[in-house]
């Protein structure tokens, strides 16, 4: 039961999220899904809900054979237990390979749209087109900041809050 209130948790806002009018937001031209897999490690977010008081957040994502992808999102909370969720992805319109639709309570999906990526798959920015959620992503559990900060400029440029964004701590 308490992981239907989790995943609940997750959907509810996903699903409010879907119904805010959207301004056109662009993503990238090309994502490769199977570069795309494995762990990446979140660097800062948007506050949600469904990820606070979380520390050493990542995203696993694995191919399935059907062509979706399975998603597994874990965190540790401050009284050291793990927090996670599986969620199913896939990529709708072949033309459109960043914009996915995740979901972690189905048949509910929202909107994972990669809006800005390295071209060797280090870092990735993940947003909605409603703008009230953002994940700035990376293979490790640092980024530089150099990096960072152009991400964060073009995250604004986007129309995001950057103002607002926590940065996840990781254990090194």
């Amino acid at each position: 039961m308490e992981k239907f209130f989790k995943y609940l948790l997750f959907a509810i806002p996903i699903m409010l999220g879907c119904n805010h009018s959207e301004t056109p937001m662009p993503v990238v031209n090309t994502l490769e899904a199977k570069r795309y897999m494995g762990t990446w490690y979140e660097i800062a977010r948007l506050p949600n809900s469904f990820e606070e008081g979380l520390n050493n957040i990542t995203a696993t994502y694995t191919l399935r054979d059907d062509g979706k992808i399975t998603v597994l999102n874990k965190g540790i909370k401050t009284d050291e237990t793990v927090s996670q969720a599986e969620g199913i992805a896939y990529i709708p319109n072949i033309n459109e390979p960043a914009k996915l639709k995740v979901s972690f309570f189905r048949p509910f999906y929202g909107k994972y749209w990669v809006i800005d990526l390295d071209t060797s798959y280090q870092y990735a920015v993940v947003g909605h087109p409603n703008r009230e959620y953002l994940w700035i992503l990376c293979r490790t559990p640092l980024m530089s900041q150099k990096i960072y900060d152009s991400l964060i400029i073009k995250a604004e440029a986007l129309g995001f809050d950057t103002t607002a964004l926590v940065i996840v701590k990781h254990n090194q």
